[in-house]
C-alpha cells in the first residue's frame, strides 16, 4: 500500500485520514507535531472587573471561528 503524502495534507484532511486509519502511528505523530507547531491559540488573563468583560462576545466569536477552521 502506498502511503499518502501527509505533509501535503491540511490538518483537516490529516485528521480525517487518522479517523479512518486509526492504526497508522506515523500519520498520528505527524498530526500531533503539526497541531503543536501550528497552535495559535491566544491566552487572555482572567477578567479583573466587569469592564474587562465588555470584549468577551468578540473574543468568544473569534475563538469559535478559529476552532472551526482548525478542525
Amino acid at each position: 500500500m502506498i502511503k499518502p503524502n501527509f505533509e501535503a495534507m491540511s490538518r483537516k484532511e490529516l485528521l480525517g485520514y487518522i479517523r479512518e486509519h486509526r492504526d497508522d502511528d506515523e500519520a498520528f505523530r505527524i498530526y500531533i507535531d503539526r497541531v503543536t507547531v501550528e497552535s495559535t491559540t491566544e491566552w487572555y488573563p482572567a477578567p479583573q472587573s466587569i469592564d474587562d468583560l465588555k470584549h468577551f462576545p468578540e473574543l468568544l466569536e473569534k475563538h469559535r471561528r478559529e476552532r472551526k477552521e482548525n478542525q
